[in-house]
């Protein structure tokens, strides 16, 4: 991971809360969390250097998909954690999950709405849902 080094957008740490708070519960070092950190080729992507830049907020490259992916075996979470993690803080991408399948064919739907229809249907929803 080097090359031209890439700061966080400012405010962002997600992948980085997400570093220290698994390597505190699973009681790693960053030698021992990059030693657990690997791909699905067998090989370890991820250096503890790296690491250790990130959790320390110093600026670092955004992880590839190898490295979320072994970042994923030596923190045990799913895959999908450390990646809706590293898009949050790396390119303010955030996800919004629901536990049904209405909410994202609401979403599709809504895509294929004018500007006027979501409007009309923001209203709508606000009539049943105010915003927090």
């Amino acid at each position: 991971m080097a090359a031209e080094d890439r700061a966080a957008p400012a405010g962002r740490s997600q992948l980085r809360d997400l570093v220290r708070e698994r390597r505190a519960i699973l009681g790693l070092s960053y030698e021992k969390l990059a030693h657990r950190c690997v791909d699905e080729s067998g090989e370890r992507p991820v250096k503890s250097s790296w690491l250790h830049r990130l959790e320390s907020g110093e600026k670092v490259l955004p992880p590839d998909y190898r490295q979320l992916q072994a970042m994923a075996a030596g923190l045990q979470v799913r895959m999908e954690v450390v990646q809706d993690a590293a898009g949050a803080q790396f390119f303010g991408i955030d996800v919004v999950r629901s536990g049904s399948g209405s909410a994202r064919a609401l979403v599709e739907r809504a895509d294929r709405m004018t500007e006027e229809q979501l409007q009309q249907l923001l209203r709508l929803l606000d009539s049943f849902a105010p915003p927090e």
